[in-house]
């Protein structure tokens, strides 16, 4: 099983990146906070690794932290919540808001998030509160490349399931209320702005 990849950063995306190890090039999906804090291409990255392996694929989930490795591993451990599903909610919401959204069951918190719909907010509330019960929230954010913030923002929510032209709409409104000096800081803003109520147009529900 691998559990950690260091080598050299190949490529990145929003949900995916190339890690070249020894002339060897792994395709990792990896959250939108992880991406954020990745450095430039070519530099070296250590990511810790999930394994998920099935009878017709074996996909590789990377996380620049345990904790976040953490999280997505429990996000597993919930009925209907796959590797692909466990990515967009640790990609749609921070830690810090997912932890108190399941303690206290705030099902409106949670099914904003692209593919979660009424069901399975349930299940995962059910199913993890008890287990978040001596979990702390405090964690140190790592600094975010500024190169092509806007267009970063835009990709990122592309992969959520936004559509093009809503995603585009909320970096706009979301730079006129956060600036462009961080990923994170573009991101939870335009996320604020497609969860509101009269603007948010999430892509699907489960």
């Amino acid at each position: 099983m691998i559990g950690q990849l260091r080598g050299r950063l190949a490529d990145k995306r929003p949900n995916q990146v190339l890690v070249d190890v020894g002339g060897v090039g792994y395709l990792v999906a990896v959250p939108l906070s992880t991406y954020a804090a990745l450095g430039e291409l070519h530099t070296e990255v250590t990511l810790l690794i999930h394994m998920h392996v099935r009878e017709d694929a074996l996909a590789l989930y990377g996380f620049l932290s345990s904790r976040e490795k953490h999280f997505f591993e429990l996000l597993l451990g919930a009925s209907g919540v796959g590797p692909t599903l466990a990515l967009k909610i640790l990609s749609g919401i921070s830690v810090e808001e997912l932890v108190p959204a399941i303690r206290t069951g705030d099902f409106g918190r949670l099914t904003k998030i692209p593919g979660v719909g009424r069901k399975t907010a349930e299940r995962i509330v059910v199913e993890l509160k008890d287990k978040l019960e001596a979990v702390t929230i405090s964690e140190d954010k790592q600094p975010a490349s500024k190169a092509g913030v806007e267009a970063d923002v835009v990709s990122a929510l592309s992969n959520l399931g936004y559509e093009a032209r809503a995603a585009e709409a909320a970096v706009a409104e979301g730079k006129r209320a956060a600036g462009t000096a961080s990923f994170e800081k573009l991101l939870k803003a335009s996320l604020q702005v497609l969860s509101a109520p009269t603007k948010g147009r999430a892509a699907g529900s489960a």
